[in-house]
């Protein structure tokens, strides 16, 4: 793995929504609620090889009888990363795959402790493969260039 420095982590937005509650808490018959986990990733370059690297994540869960928003949670978590490399393509992957890989564990934490103290169950997010997601998007982005030009 390519050496990189977090120079700090915080949390740089954050907004949780529940605009179905109390009444969801004495629903018995709304059925299962299905989960929608969207991640993405938005890089800043910053002078001195500063990157700020975005971690943004929308998490949204609906019942599946009738569409309702149980909650809806979305957060961006920010790493500020000192590193230094002159290869694009591998900056490009440590910032979009190495660097989400260390932050993402507290994005999960959150998560699973806003929605306990919700009220609702704790949510303990799947961990995401950020090596894969980053192939999908490659893919994606190869697949579309010949339609766009």
């Amino acid at each position: 793995m390519p050496k990189f420095n977090i120079i700090s982590q915080f949390l740089k937005d954050i907004s949780f929504e529940s605009p179905n509650v109390p009444e969801l808490f004495f629903k018995q018959d709304g059925g299962q609620a299905k989960m929608e986990i969207n991640i993405d990733i938005n890089i800043k370059g910053a002078e001195n090889n500063l990157f700020m690297v975005d971690l943004i994540t929308r998490v949204h869960s609906k019942l599946e009888k009738d569409n309702k928003t149980v909650f809806l949670i979305e957060s961006t978590y920010t790493g500020m990363v000192q590193y230094e490399e002159k290869d694009e393509e591998i900056k490009k992957k440590t910032l979009l795959i190495d660097v989400p890989t260390v932050l993402f564990p507290y994005v999960r934490s959150m998560v699973t402790r806003l929605t306990a103290e919700s009220g609702f169950p704790p949510l303990s997010m799947p961990l995401v493969d950020f090596a894969d997601l980053y192939e999908q998007r490659q893919k994606q982005a190869a697949e579309q260039k010949p339609a766009n030009q």
